[in-house]
């Protein structure tokens, strides 16, 4: 068997259980697991590890792991965090490949903490021990009736057998989707709580859910991504195995963005950069925590649709406006039945409106006229997915409200049914059919959408420019902070081109102070520790001779004595002025949970503000950039809105695919921007005013 197999085997199927630390003190959540494993159905081999007892709960009780009479495939380690190291150090020398560790105190814990958890890690390598947590809750799978866990929401009398699989970082969650999922009529597969990753992490759970026969669809709850390669594969493996991740990331951190000096490191913050990575590699995000419980069967047997549109029908006018307005506010393409839909069902003696939302309340909301206006959405080629909202029948008369909804299954395209009032009942009646039903039409429309942005993971491009090779060596010469004429070097060499330039030495020298390269010219102070001119008084615009150069640097130097009185000076750089149709910013992030990014935005000092931008994770090939470039909604003026001239579309496309490639420099580079970038008109070209790179520390 191989290693990711068998890994699989002793989290989700394990043949033999050890509970360490067990007690039978009902009151204790120490006796849970093994009250639970018996209650829940599981036929595998428990065995209770306490040496202060010689019977638990009937069981016989074994005085420690040493002792154990047959094969462990997983140890739950319910014991205080020193005494779990040395029970670790146990299951080393007996052979069980996983322990699953319950106690807090590590990582989490602080300075004192994480000198614990290396002590653990080191204790689990040498005895050939893989770990899940700690501070992990455990693990359940309701088909195999396995419950590892002190969790109390397996207190319930049944366990809601289903096949959607779970990753959690947060233990309590495993309990909640429980419940929630139990109100629904919806089970679970194997649910897996990672706890602190200190060995087992998010990517081997995915994988082990992925190769696991009982599970169709993987559900994340994310804190985190500490291994952003091995879990962008472990996701597009998912994908490929037709098994859809839908994921949900808790927080907004605002601690990445702290560490930038960039308008991009603003733009891009951690939760923008996890959502570009989830979509990038083929996993489904939802926004709301609801929606990870309703969402998958929307998803599950399918591939994602390369239109998005979504047409709406409802026997309540109120109910499929609410729906209908939330999508609209997401973005998602609404649509309207095609005339000759109308004209079909007219000839039915059904009448329906040509609006963005159907509304039956008025033709009548009979059994056969909804089936047959539902049957009608779903066998057009005008839409990709269809919502149906149903009134208050739902709740009093389930089976005969969601009858034509149940009639329809399986339905051809993805089908999402909101229920505006209370319906339990309907709920599990659509759930046992494989129906997404949601509870709210913030959920629906949080599903729907998700769906229609669900992307397959996108191919890495393999043709990097010619000029990395001079690029990495201009990057390994840099010697601490790179200047702006340093940093343009870089992206000149990339294929980005820059305006003439001139750099001044010396200002002060008699007779330096001297355009060159003509005028009208910029001037720019070169500083290393000044990443924003323009805010330091560090930039003067449109100089037209050379005593308004001389003005222009005197003035210059006294804004940044008084504002940056320690900076160091490296001279002035000159360019020739430009003009174009518009200032775009092209920036570029390390991220670190999700790894390099490429962002593009509108330029100026103001591209933070409008926060308008399009991320992709890097490098993207000129293809997947001119996709970006469609999405960000300021640069329609590039995209001849409006009969306006056309920007060089083409160029722009290449200079976002260029600095992308800094992903793999040799010499780690943190962030870069390129603000502005201007663009010009069609077939004149794009280029580089202004410049940054910082490079890793």
């Amino acid at each position: 068997m191989a290693e990711g197999a068998r890994l699989a085997q002793a989290l989700l199927r394990p043949r033999a259980v050890a509970l360490v630390g067990a007690s039978g003190d009902a009151k204790k959540n120490t006796s849970r697991p093994q009250r639970y494993l018996a209650k829940h159905g599981y036929a595998g081999t428990v065995y209770p590890v306490n040496p202060t007892r010689k019977e638990i709960l009937g069981a016989q009780a074994w005085p420690d792991i040493a002792s154990l009479p047959c094969p462990v495939d997983n140890a739950f380690i319910m014991l205080p965090a020193e005494a779990a190291i040395d029970a670790v150090a146990e299951c080393g020398k007996a052979g069980i490949p996983v322990a699953t560790l319950l106690a807090d105190g590590f990582a989490e814990a602080g300075a004192d903490g994480a000198a614990l958890q290396a002590r653990l890690i080191e204790t689990a390598r040498a005895g050939g021990v893989r770990l899940l947590g700690p501070n992990s809750i455990g693990i359940v799978n309701p088909p195999m009736g396995l419950t590892l866990t002190a969790n109390a929401a397996l207190e319930a009398e049944t366990l809601p057998k289903g096949r959607f699989g779970v990753v959690s970082h947060s233990g309590s969650l495993l309990g909640m989707l429980l419940s929630r999922g139990a109100a629904h009529g919806l089970g679970f597969a194997g649910m897996i709580s990672l706890g602190n990753e200190a060995d087992i992490g998010l990517a081997e759970a995915i994988e082990a859910l992925t190769e696991d026969r009982d599970t169709d669809a993987i559900l994340l709850y994310l804190e985190t991504v500490r291994d952003p390669a091995a879990t962008a594969a472990a996701l597009r493996g998912a994908y490929d195995a037709g098994k859809p991740v839908i994921a949900f990331k808790l927080g907004r951190s605002e601690a990445g963005q702290a560490l930038t000096v960039s308008h991009t490191g603003a733009i891009a913050g951690s939760d923008a950069m996890t959502g570009a990575f989830l979509r990038d590699n083929g996993a489904i995000r939802v926004d709301m925590a609801e929606t990870l419980i309703e969402a998958p069967m929307l998803a599950v047997g399918r591939r994602p649709s390369a239109q998005g549109r979504v047409a709406v029908m409802s026997t309540t006018g109120g109910g499929g406006a609410m729906v209908v307005d939330r999508l609209g506010l997401m973005g998602v393409d609404l649509v309207a039945p095609p005339q000759a839909l109308i004209d079909r069902l007219a000839g039915q003696g059904i009448a329906i409106g040509d609006g963005l939302l159907t509304d039956l309340t008025l033709a009548g909301t009979k059994r056969e006229v909804y089936s047959a206006v539902l049957t009608a959405l779903l066998n057009s080629d005008h839409c990709d997915a269809v919502v149906a909202v149903v009134g208050t029948s739902a709740q009093f008369q389930p089976q005969h409200a969601v009858q034509p909804i149940l009639d329809a299954s399986p339905a051809p395209k993805p089908l999402a049914v909101f229920l505006t009032p209370q319906a339990d009942e309907s709920l599990r009646l659509l759930a046992a059919a494989g129906i997404a039903a949601f509870r709210t039409p913030e959920s629906c429309a949080d599903a729907v959408r998700a769906l229609v942005e669900w992307r397959a993971p996108r191919p890495r491009p393999d043709a990097p420019p010619a000029g990395l090779a001079e690029a990495n060596r201009l990057l390994a010469a840099a010697r601490g902070p790179m200047s702006e004429a340093e940093a343009g070097a870089v992206f000149a060499a990339l294929g980005v081109a820059r305006p003439a330039s001139q750099t001044i030495a010396d200002p002060d020298a008699p007779g330096a102070l001297a355009a060159t390269i003509g005028y009208p010219v910029a001037a720019k102070l070169l500083s290393p520790d000044i990443a924003h001119k323009t805010e330091a008084g560090g930039v003067a615009l449109g100089i037209e001779s050379d005593a308004a150069l001389a003005a222009a640097w005197a003035g210059m130097r006294a804004r940044v004595a008084a504002a940056h009185p320690d900076a160091r000076i490296d001279g002035l750089l000159l360019q020739r002025m430009e003009k174009g149709l518009a200032e775009v910013l092209i920036g570029y992030r390390r991220d670190p949970q999700t790894g390099p990014a490429v962002v593009l935005g509108m330029g100026g000092v103001l591209a933070e503000i409008y926060a308008d931008a399009a991320i992709r994770l890097a490098p993207v090939s000129p293809d997947e950039a001119r996709a970006m470039i469609d999405e960000v909604r300021g640069l329609a003026l590039l995209r001849g809105y409006r009969n306006l001239p056309e920007g060089d579309l083409t160029a722009l496309a290449e200079a976002v695919a260029a600095v992308s490639w800094l992903a793999v420099a040799e010499t780690p580079v943190a962030e870069a921007e390129i603000n502005p970038l201007i663009v010009k008109t069609a077939g004149a070209g794009v280029v580089a005013v202004d410049g940054l790179i910082r490079l890793a520390t």
